[in-house]
């Protein structure tokens, strides 16, 4: 039994309301409420001291100043109060608003209310199909206990929000327990879905198409990785450089591996060098092993040509020079005309000229 004791003093009243009694007050401690309630006071009193402020509750409660501005950002991260921050190079100094409690009970905890009762009453009528039985009784075996009705409501609204059939709710479960080894909370399963909706993934068999395409390409990063004699996992960027190299050069695996091949002979090779060969090779067309082969057949034929061609004219230009050097040589000759000298005279003609010759000399 509780009840008030009569007086005719009167030193004013506080009305709190009972909603912060009943759903607030247990749930913060002793130093918040009284925080709350001083402010509370001074809001209410119709003659306030506008000079009290964080400060003068710290020293009327005689606790540090900063557990009276952690115990306002409670109060204010559970939306019944906000702060009007006053002064921004000082985040001690601000005004707090009290919200009515009554209108955040009939905002929050009573419409909530409603909101579960008829989600409660969907349950039922859903429940009713024999596909969302069958998909509650798959997921309850998945993760070994019956769903809670707010897990079911939780489902249905999922699949509302993201527009996934029954086997995709399902199949997120599985994934979830798959790849921990474990049962994960809701919210798991919703990040799950979520990645499904954002990769227009909405079929099972999308899925396991989507899941046997990373395997796959997991694959190939290992074997590139392999061949390169990298001892650890590709990061995210190399990654996406990979990807880039089968998704948009369109090259076939034995490609890529032939270009990690050419790294051999540097000191550091790396995934910037391999991804500068494959791109060489997307300029020329190349995607294929034996695209390449081709383009390297048809450029060492080129080659050898081109030796050719060059040895061709190396041998032309000697040819010319040893005719060039026959010629001057000939025209420098002073006895080039000697024969065509001796041809013009006769024998007797030829003795008498040497014999006046023989005479003028000793004369």
């Amino acid at each position: 039994m509780f009840f008030i004791e009569e007086n005719e003093s009167n030193f004013g009243n506080t009305l709190i309301s009972n909603v912060f009694i009943d759903i607030f007050m247990p749930m913060a401690d002793g130093l918040a409420v009284k925080v709350y309630l001083l402010g509370y006071r001074m809001a209410t009193d119709r003659h306030y001291n506008p000079k009290f402020d964080n400060l003068s509750i710290a020293q009327n409660l005689d606790v540090p100043l900063s557990d009276v501005i952690n115990a306002w950002k409670f109060w204010q991260s559970s939306g019944i109060i906000k702060i009007h921050q006053e002064d921004l190079d000082n985040e001690f100094n601000f005004s707090v608003e009290f919200l009515d409690l009554d209108a955040f009970y009939q905002r929050n905890i009573v419409n909530n209310a409603q909101k579960l009762s008829s989600n409660a009453d969907n349950i039922v009528e859903r429940n009713s199909n024999p596909k969302i039985r069958k998909m509650f009784n798959e997921i309850n075996k998945i993760i070994g206990r019956y769903l809670e009705p707010t897990e079911k409501i939780s489902i249905m609204e999922m699949m509302d929000k993201y527009n996934m059939s029954e086997e995709m709710m399902v199949c997120a479960y599985e994934h979830s327990k798959d790849q921990t080894g474990a049962v994960k909370p809701l919210k798991y399963v919703e990040a799950i879905i979520r990645n499904w909706y954002d990769s227009n993934l909405y079929t099972v068999e999308e899925v396991e198409s989507s899941f046997a395409k990373r395997s796959q390409r997991y694959t190939m990063y290992r074997h590139v990785f392999n061949e390169l004699s990298f001892r650890r996992e590709p990061t995210k960027a190399e990654k996406e450089t990979m990807d880039i190299w089968f998704d948009v050069y369109k090259a076939d695996i034995e490609l890529v591996l032939e270009a990690c091949s050419k790294s051999k002979n540097i000191s550091n090779p790396n995934i910037s060098y391999i991804n500068g060969i494959i791109k060489n090779w997307a300029d020329k067309e190349i995607h294929t092993i034996s695209e390449l082969r081709v383009v390297e057949e048809l450029e060492k034929k080129e080659m050898e040509k081109s030796i050719q061609e060059k040895n061709m004219i190396k041998s032309n230009l000697n040819k010319g020079y040893q005719k060039n050097k026959k010629s001057n040589f000939n025209n420098n000759n002073k006895f080039k005309n000697f024969t065509e000298t001796i041809d013009n005279y006769t024998p007797e003609e030829l003795n008498a000229s040497i014999k006046r010759s023989q005479e003028k000399k000793f004369k």
